[in-house]
């Protein structure tokens, strides 16, 4: 579904190329669950955000679901976005102002204008567990239920890949664990998800660890499943 071949990204700064990615090789099955570990400034975001179609490479290709991305304009980019990605980012990106259900729907203003998106949006609110929620405005929610509210908000377009950026950062362990399971219960039903994140506990809970450093990859394994213990 994803692979990338030789893909870089170089920013100029003052007149100087600051290389972020260079020479990632990478190829990431429909159905997997990926975490991509690094500490903070190592380029896993960058790397996430150009899966994501939200940035272009400098150099190398990638192309998702059998279709060259890194010549598409910006138009291009857009659509495969709607159509194909969602996104849970750390900082949740919930308009204050807007309730629950209508912060869910933002993403349909480009694809579906028809009279049932609330009720579209409450059947992805119930899917993370707030179906009682949906009037309520983001101020009146903790922030694991923001969160949640951000991850229906991925949803309502039913893509086949959700990118999560640092999805437990803000959050308490409690939460933290909540947005897991939920994630994991995604991933149950077919969903391939990419996830960013620098903590190892919340990378053991998917099935494969891509480790980065310095912009490049270090390290891709396959995370052992617990052993049950019988008695």
């Amino acid at each position: 579904m994803i692979e990338v071949n030789e893909l870089s990204k170089v920013y100029v700064k003052n007149n100087e190329e600051v290389i972020v990615l260079k020479d990632i090789c990478l190829r990431i099955d429909e159905g997997e669950f990926v975490s991509v570990m690094a500490p903070s400034g190592m380029g896993k975001s960058t790397l996430l955000n150009i899966l994501g179609c939200l940035d272009k490479p400098t150099g190398g290709t990638y192309t998702l679901d059998g279709v060259s991305v890194e010549g598409m304009d910006d138009d291009e980019l857009s659509r495969t976005r709607n159509k194909k990605i969602g996104f849970v980012f750390q900082s949740f990106h919930l308009l204050p102002r807007m309730k629950a259900w209508e912060n869910v729907t933002l993403p349909l203003i480009y694809s579906d204008t028809d009279s049932n998106m609330k009720e579209k949006a409450g059947a992805a609110l119930n899917e993370v567990g707030l179906g009682d929620r949906v009037e309520h405005l983001p101020r009146e929610l903790s922030g694991g239920q923001q969160q949640r509210v951000a991850i229906a908000r991925a949803l309502i377009n039913d893509p086949r890949i959700i990118f999560a950026d640092e999805p437990t950062g803000n959050l308490d362990s409690a939460s933290g664990t909540e947005v897991m399971r939920i994630f994991k219960e995604l991933h149950r039903k077919g969903r391939t998800l990419v996830l960013v994140t620098h903590d190892m506990e919340t990378a053991l809970q998917s099935d494969r660890i891509i480790e980065m450093r310095d912009g490049g990859i270090v390290a891709d394994r396959t995370v052992e499943a617990p052993t049950e213990v019988t008695k």
